[in-house]
């Protein structure tokens, strides 16, 4: 239990070494803090802070730097949310303004914007697709044997890809598949439909032709590629900036996490406590001591009936928690504000 000045001088610690970068020592303190006291005493309160794992001496230097647990302790205990600055809504709600014609545009844009304000590696996830619905899927021919496939969800997302048809390919069955598809499928989540295609949809396809020919496979990727999570990361090569291990092998460990999709998804996932925005710490983000370095400040934001997505910032331990997290707190209100209008000006007009 720490006593309130003990609290103060942690605080106070934690803000100097989190602006400069450099060990923060008690004739410094006695400068900073907000109330007189000796330098003599600000000693005695860091050796019972240290004592306590929240802070640590770093090399032979007499200054003191914040332990992970001391991070952890000032983000619960200690944090005044930094108000952001009036050039950073600026900057948010013009960046945010710009048109766009896509729901994907917009989200992977916010990375970008949210990369560039922080300037640590930002992630964002559109609004979750667990009640999204099949609206719809034809199949157009485009001449020499190659169709296009089309889904529609009932979000208005589109997922298309093309196929090239077998020289014997009966393109009345074909088309008569794809009506089966829409009497029997449209409706219904796109994780059913999934279920669906691995069950009794290929039993069903089986009336109308001999062979399904790879035909089934093109509709079960078109529907995983509506389905899955869709991320975007921003701001890709400021993880290396703020890596304490140079090893090659590590540092190449450290930027390829960010392709692996079931990992960002791991990182990600909405905590149980269900806090809007959320501090992870070193080991706390994953076991992977890869990041062991850094922190992770993960946000959800509300679409309404449409979902909801989440925000995150990858930084160092060292970073400004204060001026992250107001900056965090008001980009995930502004892009669920502009996602909102988006959604009720294309799909609810």
């Amino acid at each position: 239990m720490l006593t309130q000045r003990q609290k103060k001088v942690l605080q106070a610690i934690v803000r100097q070494y989190t602006s400069t970068g450099q060990p923060v020592g008690s004739k410094h303190l006695a400068e900073q803090l907000p109330f007189k006291i000796s330098s003599a005493t600000i000693r005695n309160e860091m050796a019972v802070l240290e004592d306590q794992g929240l802070i640590a001496k770093e090399h032979s230097s007499s200054g003191r730097v914040p332990s992970k647990t001391g991070y952890r302790y000032y983000v619960d205990h200690l944090l005044d949310p930094g108000a952001v600055t009036d050039n950073d809504l600026v900057v948010i709600q013009n960046s945010l303004g710009t048109s766009f014609q896509k729901i994907d545009e917009i989200v992977s844009h916010s990375a970008d914007i949210l990369s560039d304000l922080t300037s640590y590696t930002a992630f964002t996830l559109k609004p979750e697709q667990a009640d999204v619905r099949l609206s719809g899927f034809r199949v157009v021919p485009l001449g020499n044997r190659k169709v296009i496939a089309i889904l529609v969800t009932d979000s208005g997302e589109v997922e298309s890809q093309s196929f090239t048809l077998p020289r014997d390919f009966d393109t009345e069955a074909l088309q008569a598949v794809v009506r089966m598809i829409n009497d029997q499928l449209v409706g219904l989540p796109l994780a059913e439909v999934l279920k669906r295609l691995s069950d009794d949809i290929p039993v069903r396809v089986m009336h109308y032709m001999h062979s399904t020919n790879g035909f089934l496979d093109l509709f079960d990727n078109v529907v995983s590629r509506a389905a899955r999570e869709r991320f975007f990361v921003g701001g890709r090569l400021n993880i290396l900036g703020f890596s304490n291990n140079q090893d090659p092998q590590a540092l190449q460990a450290l930027y390829s996490l960010l392709d692996r999709n079931d990992e960002l998804s791991h990182l990600l996932e909405a905590d149980s406590d269900n806090k809007d925005i959320n501090v992870k710490i070193g080991s706390e983000i994953s076991k992977d001591q890869v990041l062991n370095d850094y922190s992770l400040i993960t946000a959800k934001y509300n679409v309404d009936q449409y979902g909801k997505g989440i925000i995150a910032v990858l930084g160092p331990t060292r970073m400004p928690y204060s001026r992250t997290i107001g900056i965090v707190n008001a980009f995930r209100q502004e892009l669920a504000k502009r996602l909102l209008d988006f959604y009720r000006h294309y799909y609810d007009s």
